[in-house]
């Protein structure tokens, strides 16, 4: 059900990517191209990684985490921040979403890391309750900040 991603899966990845970002309500701010995905994943240096949820019965790509590495200076060591996870409506239920983070768990034992992280939408209550059902809690004492565009720009220009 759950296989590292391909070369090849970089069309449905792009294609699941623009569905989560239509979902949470900012299709308008995915600029992401396919060569760009390709080039995260399977490039010389990558700097990102995914995993697919396939169908059982037709083996098509239903849903993906993408995730790359954090390090945690207190802890001493790597962790995952899962960028990305999703899985299509009419697959949803069917356990991939748990197969997914059960894989990344597992990579994180398997390689000492420490931490599996990620951030949830405040409005996306059915999502809270799946990763609450895991086991995963919310981090409410830290608040995350972003630059981009101008802010970014204008700061980096300094």
């Amino acid at each position: 059900m759950i296989r590292t991603a391909r070369p090849a899966d970089v069309p449905a990845l792009h294609a699941m990517v623009r569905d989560l970002a239509a979902y949470e309500k900012a299709l308008d701010e995915v600029h992401l191209t396919e060569e760009q995905l390709h080039t995260a994943l399977f490039g010389p240096h990558p700097a990102a990684f995914a995993h697919l949820a396939e169908d059982d019965t037709t083996g098509e790509a239903v849903g993906f985490a993408l995730w790359f590495l954090n390090f945690s200076t207190w802890r001493g060591v790597h962790g995952i921040y899962l960028e990305d996870l999703y899985v299509r409506p009419e697959a949803r239920g069917g356990g991939h979403g748990k197969a997914l983070l059960r894989e990344l768990a597992r990579t994180c034992v398997e390689r000492g890391y420490q931490r599996l992280e990620w951030s949830v939408l405040n409005w996306n209550e059915p999502s809270i309750r799946f990763y609450e059902s895991l086991g995963a809690r919310p981090q409410d004492e830290w608040t995350v900040y972003r630059l981009t565009d101008g802010a970014l720009a204008e700061l980096g220009a300094r």
